[in-house]
Formats: C-alpha cells, structure tokens, sequence
C-alpha cells in the first residue's frame, strides 16, 4: 500500500497543479474518482494486466470508458498513466487528489454515524463545533448503525471521535476487569 502511495504521489500532485492551473478542480476530481472506479472493475483489471494487449489498444478502451466530458489535459494525462503503466494506482492518485482538493477548497469531509436519524438541528450543531475546531468548512455525511447502542462516532480524515455508547460501555467493562 505504502508504495502504491509512493507511485501515485506524483502523479497526483502533477493532476493538482494542472487543475489548479486551469480553475477546474471540480472536473479533475470527477475524472480521476471515475478513472478510480473504472479500475476497480475486475473485467477492467483484466484486460489493462493483459499482457496480450498493448498499451495502443488499451488507451482507447480507458478513453472511451472515462466519457466524452474529459478536456485535453485530462485526457493527456490517462495516455501517461497508460503509458507508464500506472493505472492500476488510479484509486490512490484520486484519494491524493481529493485530500490536495479539499486543503486548498479548506474543506473537509466529516463522516457522523450515529444509533439514530440526526435531526438538521443536530447536524448543524455537529458541524459549527467541527467548523470552530477545525477552521475548515465542514460537508457532512450521516450514517445510522443501530450497534452503536447511542453517541455518534465523527470521522474526519485521519481524526475520530469516538462518543458512542458502545465505545463507553467497552471502556468501563476493561476498567472493571
């Protein structure tokens, strides 16, 4: 895995500075997070490790499948990862991107699962306290998971907050043994 970061890191940063450049930060993302999906498909898998297929045939085949919508520089840059036989780290080359995106947006994506429907009151709550935190506009996305018993578990990047009933009932059985 560490690798396959080591490899992607380049790659994109280059995507970064070229959507950047462009004013397109949106687009790049939405091409690079379907180029990530497209490889993730085992057919596509299959045919790209193919050594019977050379890289001239399989370059159309990515082009085509990523749509009509890429401009000139995205499509530049599929033909490199093609040619340097570099597509098989699409999803980390996305992630980076996605991580390079929302630090210059100053946005982060938080993750809020809780035992139950957050009402909008609460979700609002969630995020200003996030906002004032961490100094960034917050996209929040809730999730129920019913094992949580109560609390909510908050996943922001690398950072959690774990308040969950769950959690604290774990905790308080390790204290008592």
């Amino acid at each position: 895995m560490s690798e396959a970061n080591t490899i992607a890191r380049p790659y994109a940063q280059a995507a970064f500075d070229e959507a950047q450049k462009l004013g397109d930060l949106k687009g790049w993302s939405a091409t690079l997070l379907r180029l990530a999906e497209l490889m993730s498909n085992p057919e596509v898998q299959s045919a790209v490790g193919n050594p019977r297929l050379s890289k001239t045939k399989i370059e159309p085949i990515i082009l085509e499948l990523c749509g009509k919508q890429l401009n000139k520089q995205q499509i530049n840059f599929i033909r490199v990862l093609v040619e340097s036989g570099r597509l098989c780290v699409s999803a980390e080359i996305a992630a980076m991107f996605e991580g390079l995106r929302a630090e210059a947006e100053k946005f982060v994506e938080v993750t809020v699962v809780s035992a139950f429907e957050l009402s909008d009151a609460q979700q609002q709550k969630i995020s200003a306290a996030l906002r004032a935190r961490m100094e960034r506009e917050i996209k929040l996305s809730c999730k129920i998971d019913k094992a949580l018993l109560g609390g909510v578990v908050i996943r922001a990047g690398d950072k959690v907050i774990d308040g969950s009933a769950h959690t604290r009932l774990a905790e308080l059985t390790n204290a008592l043994a």
